[in-house]
Order: C-alpha cells, then sequence, then structure tokens
C-alpha cells in the first residue's frame, strides 16, 4: 500500500499545472532581450545628423542670397546720398549766384545820377523780368527820371550784407540790407537804410528779379 501512496503523489506532480508553474522561474526584466525600434520610427541619431546637415547646407546657401542683397542696398544708398549732395550743391552754387544777381539789380535800380537818368535806370530794367519789370519800367517813366530832371535829384545806393533765404536751380529768394544816399539840388545828402525781399528767376541763364518786397 506505501508503494502506490507514492506512485499516485508521483503522477500527481507530472499532470499539475500548478506544480509546473511553481518549478519555473520567471527571467528579470531588462537583463536579457533586445530593443525593439517601433515600426515607421526614426533613428534619433540619423535624424540629427539629417537636420545638422540641413542647417549646414543653408548656412552655405546665406551668404549668396544675403551678400547680393547688401550689394544692392549700399549701391542705392550711395546714389541716394550722392544726389542729395549734387543737390545741395545746386542749391548752393545757384544761391551764391543769385545772391550776387540780386546784389548788383539792387543797386542799378536804385542809383542814377541827375543828369543821366534815363540812361541809367533803363538800363536796370534789362536786369527785371514779369510783371515787376513792368511796374518798374512805368514808375521811373511817369516819376523817378522827370522828378531827376527837374530837381536835380541823384542817389547811390549799397548793399552791405545779403542772404539767400532759400535757393533752387532757377529761383532763389534773396534778403537784402540796402544803404541809399539820395541828393537834391544843392541840399546836404540823406542816408536811408532799408531791408528788402527779393525774388530772382532765372530766365535764360540769367538771374532776373521778379520782385522787391520792403519788410
Amino acid at each position: 500500500m506505501p508503494v502506490e501512496r507514492d506512485h499516485e503523489a508521483s503522477e500527481l506532480s507530472e499532470t499539475d499545472p500548478n506544480s509546473a508553474e511553481a518549478d519555473s522561474v520567471d527571467e528579470p526584466e531588462g537583463i536579457t532581450g533586445s530593443v525593439e525600434v517601433p515600426d515607421g520610427g526614426a533613428d534619433p541619431a540619423a535624424a540629427a545628423t539629417s537636420s545638422a546637415g540641413a542647417a549646414t547646407r543653408r548656412r552655405g546657401v546665406l551668404p549668396f542670397v544675403v551678400l547680393p542683397l547688401l550689394v544692392v542696398l549700399l549701391t542705392a544708398g550711395i546714389a541716394v546720398m550722392k544726389w542729395q549732395d549734387s543737390k545741395v550743391r545746386v542749391s548752393e552754387l545757384a544761391g551764391a549766384e543769385a545772391v550776387q544777381a540780386a546784389k548788383d539789380t539792387t543797386i542799378a535800380l536804385l542809383s542814377y545820377k541827375a543828369e543821366s537818368a534815363e540812361k541809367d535806370l533803363d538800363a536796370a530794367v534789362g536786369r527785371m523780368t514779369g510783371s515787376f519789370r513792368n511796374d518798374y519800367k512805368d514808375l521811373i517813366t511817369k516819376v523817378v527820371i522827370p522828378g531827376a530832371k527837374q530837381k536835380h535829384i541823384s542817389a547811390t545806393a549799397t548793399v552791405p550784407a545779403a542772404a539767400p533765404v532759400f535757393a533752387t536751380s532757377d529761383k532763389a529768394v534773396v534778403l537784402l540790407f540796402i544803404d541809399q544816399t539820395t541828393t537834391i539840388g544843392a541840399d546836404p545828402p540823406s542816408n536811408l537804410q532799408s531791408t528788402v525781399r527779393v525774388t530772382m528767376n532765372k530766365v535764360g541763364g540769367q538771374w532776373l528779379m521778379a520782385e522787391f518786397t520792403p519788410v
């Protein structure tokens, strides 16, 4: 009878699943096995290498894009600076010419001698233009020349100071400070100081007076 028990116990151990699970020992995680890359996933090292390569290519192309643009901008800037400098020089030259013409014309239209008033003042008319020329011509013909002959009037004008208000290549406004000495017959000379604002227009290459306004 004891032998039969041993035989039964042996059969139970061979067929009992719980006994088989007890006999097996689980393998600790992380010790063995391989790391699987998910399907469709990218290798991080390869991705980083590809990104670095693209960045290097962009940096290589960038100078070829930026340098021509800088050249264009610099060229345009230089052209603008030259144009502005040229414009300033033209304005300065025109201003200097207009100031000198304004001084000469003012002296001519305010200076005359009693015995040659008509000749002196008529010559000044050629330095004027527009309606101012007509108004001046009318004034000297009707008032100044007859008075100079009848009362023996002579006048001399000087311009001690003058300055341009603004000037372009064909138009300028000039401020003039005038000293005028007038002699009537045997009377002592009288002096008159005044300030005028004149407009000069360039006509046919010559600066002509278009306005004469006391200020």
